[in-house]
């Protein structure tokens, strides 16, 4: 079959591998038949990610057709279109009964394996482990290229940021970053209340379609003095709530910067380099400050939310490719600013 191989640092190619195939009684085989591609991923092929390793096929989102099941899998047939997410979850370990399915024991801590330490999903074909609690049978009203969406940028954006900030109704949200994981934030604050939601990045492109996600107003941080609009949008208390989802030290400190007393700063973006923390002025105002990995604890719920019309997921969706367009794919999402991309859809 054909995947998208790791070939370390910079080099990348759509090359033959092994076929997929069952080795544990839970797995499943699926084809592959929409997946797409993560900053996560731009990290691995910068060198970041050194648990990666060459020879790795990378992805970890994938929708596609159970082709094989191994002779424990009771609940899936073959036959089945499932949503892959990109959280394994044995369902049994004490994180996972914890409804902390990000450090999965069973699969080594780290419930993300796919293109991490195991092969991924941007291939023709993907092995599946602990299959009936990780993948999600799809509805028919729900398509493959609205349901990609829900592997991951989806989920991180509500729980990492809208969750585990505890967004209120009436709540003023700040989200630092108008990219895809960014407006997943965006577009899910209202679930809870949101009552404003400012949306805050350097790409005028990307700020515009924020206001298609559910963004109330923009700011430009290259232009505008984010702190003092906050104020003034808040009668100068600051926002409850400040959601970082680009992951460089700029934007954390930026985010500690538009919170009042009491607020929240939840942290999505993945930093590769350290952040000063400036808990001498952070500690006497109480300020919240969280981080976390996605555990997809809220995939049912977002799509039976997509199902009936509440999120918009496929909107993510700006350009499409086929599974042999691989490579233009990660040049295109690479080069988002320049091609007014936000996320790729790949597709056999």
């Amino acid at each position: 079959m054909k995947a998208l191989v790791f070939q370390g640092p910079q080099s990348k190619s759509w090359t033959d591998v092994p076929d997929a195939q069952l080795i544990e009684p839970t797995d499943v085989v699926v084809r592959v038949d929409t997946t797409t591609i993560c900053g996560t991923d731009l990290h691995i092929l910068e060198g970041d990610v050194p648990a990666v390793t060459p020879g790795r096929v990378l992805g970890h989102e994938a929708v596609g057709t159970i082709t094989e099941v191994g002779s424990a899998v009771t609940s899936l047939a073959v036959g089945d279109r499932v949503l892959v997410p990109a959280i394994t979850s044995c369902g049994k370990c004490a994180p996972c009964k914890a409804a902390m399915p990000s450090h999965c024991a069973s699969v080594g801590g780290i419930g993300w394996i796919f293109g991490h330490l195991i092969d991924g999903t941007q291939a023709e074909y993907v092995r599946v482990p602990y299959a009936e609690t990780s993948v999600h049978v799809l509805p028919d009203a729900v398509s493959n290229e609205q349901a990609i969406f829900l592997a991951d940028i989806l989920p991180t954006g509500f729980e990492i940021g809208v969750q585990n900030a505890h967004v209120r109704p009436g709540d003023t949200v700040v989200v630092v970053g108008a990219g895809p994981v960014g407006l997943s934030a965006v577009s899910t604050a209202e679930l809870y209340g949101a009552a404003t939601v400012v949306a805050v990045d350097l790409s005028d492109a990307r700020l515009k379609r924020s206001l298609d996600f559910g963004a109330d107003e923009t700011l430009n941080s290259g232009r505008d003095d984010v702190r003092e609009r906050i104020l003034e949008l808040t009668g100068g208390q600051g926002a409850h709530v400040a959601i970082e989802a680009v992951g460089i030290p700029e934007t954390f400190e930026l985010c500690t910067t538009l919170v009042r007393p009491g607020g929240h700063i939840a942290n999505v973006g993945v930093h590769g380099k350290p952040v000063s923390l400036r808990l001498e002025e952070l500690w006497i105002n109480n300020i919240t400050i969280t981080t976390g990995l996605v555990n997809g604890t809220t995939i049912a719920t977002l799509l039976d939310l997509v199902e009936h019309g509440r999120i918009d997921a496929g909107a993510f969706g700006t350009h499409s490719f086929g599974l042999d367009q691989m490579v233009e794919a990660y040049e295109v999402f690479a080069h988002a600013d320049a091609h007014d991309a936000l996320k790729v859809t790949i597709s056999r």
